[in-house]
């Protein structure tokens, strides 16, 4: 599997939109950090025909260490949640 990256998604945008590789990669800086700062207000991020991050909380629960197989507890925390849009959930399954 090739992994496309930060770098590889300003590179492409430089090229395919005309822009200075500094231009791209602001716009992209821009973007993503407007993602995270709508997730970390709680809002729902929707990207039409991309997908849908949906800020999540865990509760605090129990659980067993891996290696010494005695019960733990794994604090409450904050996660992300991604659901693919059905538009590109297609096309991937072609």
């Amino acid at each position: 599997m090739n992994k496309f990256n930060r770098k590889d998604l300003v590179q492409l945008v430089a090229e395919k939109g005309h822009f200075s590789k500094k231009d791209a990669r602001t716009a992209i800086d821009l973007v993503f950090g407007e993602i995270e700062n709508a997730l970390l207000e709680g809002r729902e991020v929707n990207i039409t025909n991309f997908g849908v991050f949906t800020p999540k909380k865990r509760k605090e629960r129990k659980g067993t260490h891996p290696k010494k197989h005695t019960p733990i507890k794994i604090d409450k925390s904050r996660t992300v949640g991604f659901r693919l849009s059905k538009k590109l959930k297609n096309e991937l399954n072609k």
